[in-house]
């Protein structure tokens, strides 16, 4: 226990041993699904001459890499973070990258794209700009990612989903239908009975009777398999599966600018890193701030640390072909269940290791039995808007595009972007130059240029 309370700082950040280890199982239970959704998204791309990767090895790579990543996490940063393969970033090496050189050469676009992350975590430059942002707007981010969460529990739910006479709707159909919907209802409203009567492990507690109840429905009833998701809930075959390595180390640094040309590996290298490090940002300020781990100047503890583990996980990714690892927003899931240290990354990361030999494992728990996690602890970081001072427009205005793009958009990263802009147009335009802090208007000027790259190449 001394050596836990020593790595830990346990007694310092009020918890428990029970309580990060519970908040590090449901983190994982909350991202798992990555090791089975990131390899069908990389393995649905060909690259520049036709080629594939292997299903299975991606599953390794994802999973390897994630361990990798979480655990550095755990012990260099102290925080409760799980680290994965980023949505967002895979699908840019996938269908941005991909078609214009090898797969190879993109993995090696990722892996300086982490390299360029660590150097602006080391200089210090990532961390300056962290702390050039409002206060109000980090406590905005923090709202943002909170909608932003409830909506992809919504939609891997299948409780609302995109089409017909209007951009969303409930169900598929503009009304609910099918098992996998009611498994998500019940589970829902089993886990906000069991939090607020404060049981203990109420989110992991839900997630795992949710899921026996797929089981079984999935059993016995006629259902669609495509319904569920990328995950049917069935008892698996068996129980172990071997992992295959044979995409460790398959990436070259600098060949993507021989063969897509240096102007489309630059603008991808560009999208990475942009997306990575706002995206990351956002996150890490969004759960930290959750989870009271900020002070209060909004400034999170070990700040450099954090940020170049997440840069260091994008080498990570690119150099196993899992592309970009970075700080996964379902970290809130853990911090929900009362994770504040690295002993819940300790926890995560050595269960997404596990991962590697017991795949099946992994394809046990859906959508519909993860997904009310990310609800209801949407609905707490939903408290943070009280921090947001409303009545002064200069604030409200940037807070509320922060918060209405994430969810909107499905990009963090487009949200930050939104509000960092209108917090330095609206103060120009108010004439009160000196409140905005130098390193904003340079963040403005490469916000314009990331909404604007599609348009300008």
């Amino acid at each position: 226990m001394n050596v836990l309370e020593r790595l830990f700082e346990l007694s310092a950040r009020e918890t428990t041993v029970g309580r990060e280890v519970r908040g590090g199982i449901t983190t994982f239970m909350a991202m798992a699904y990555i090791i089975l959704l990131n390899p069908i998204i990389l393995a649905g791309a060909k690259d520049i001459t036709g080629a594939q990767l292997s299903i299975g090895q991606l599953t390794t790579a994802t999973a390897l890499a994630a361990a990798v990543s979480t655990l550095l996490m755990a012990f260099v940063g102290n925080a409760p973070f799980g680290l994965a393969a980023g949505l967002g970033l895979n699908a840019v090496v996938a269908y941005q990258a991909a078609p214009y050189m090898t797969w190879a050469q993109a993995m090696g676009l990722v892996v300086l794209e982490g390299l360029v992350i660590i150097i602006l975590a080391v200089s210090g430059v990532r961390r300056l700009i962290m702390d050039s942002i409002p206060l109000a707007l980090k406590h905005a981010i923090s709202v943002g990612i909170g909608m932003f969460i409830t909506l992809i529990g919504l939609v891997d739910a299948g409780f609302v989903s995109g089409g017909g006479a209007t951009p969303l709707r409930l169900g598929t159909t503009g009304h609910l239908t099918g098992w996998p919907v009611t498994v998500f209802c019940a589970g829902l409203l089993l886990m906000i009975v069991l939090f607020i009567r404060k049981t203990p492990g109420a989110i992991l507690l839900s997630i795992l009777i949710t899921t026996v109840l797929a089981i079984v429905v999935n059993s016995l009833a006629t259902i669609d398999p495509k319904t569920w998701g990328v995950v049917v809930p069935r008892v698996p075959d068996s129980i172990v599966s071997t992992p295959d390595f044979g995409l460790v180390g398959q990436f070259d640094l600098f060949g993507g600018f021989v063969t897509a040309g240096a102007l489309t590996a630059s603008i991808v290298l560009f999208t990475l890193v942009l997306s990575g490090f706002f995206d990351a940002m956002g996150t890490i300020i969004g759960v930290s701030d959750e989870a009271g781990l900020v002070d209060a100047k909004g400034r999170v503890p070990r700040l450099g640390r954090i940020l170049t583990v997440d840069g260091i996980a994008g080498m990570v990714g690119g150099s196993v072909s899992a592309s970009a690892n970075t700080v996964f927003v379902e970290s809130a899931a853990g911090v929900g269940e009362g994770a504040r240290t690295g002993l819940a990354s300790v926890a995560t990361g050595g269960l997404l290791a596990l991962t590697m030999l017991f795949t099946p494992l992994a394809e046990v728990v859906p959508a519909a039995a993860a997904a009310p996690a990310l609800v209801l602890v949407g609905a707490l970081m939903m408290t943070q808007s009280r921090k947001v001072p409303w009545d002064d427009l200069e604030m409200a205005i940037p807070a509320f595009l922060t918060i209405a793009l994430m969810p909107f958009t499905y990009s963090i990263t487009n949200g930050v972007g939104a509000g960092v802009i209108a917090y330095t147009l609206i103060k120009a335009a108010r004439g009160k130059w000196g409140e905005i802090p130098w390193l904003l208007w340079v963040v403005s000027l490469i916000f314009l240029a990331y909404f604007a790259v599609d348009g300008l190449f």
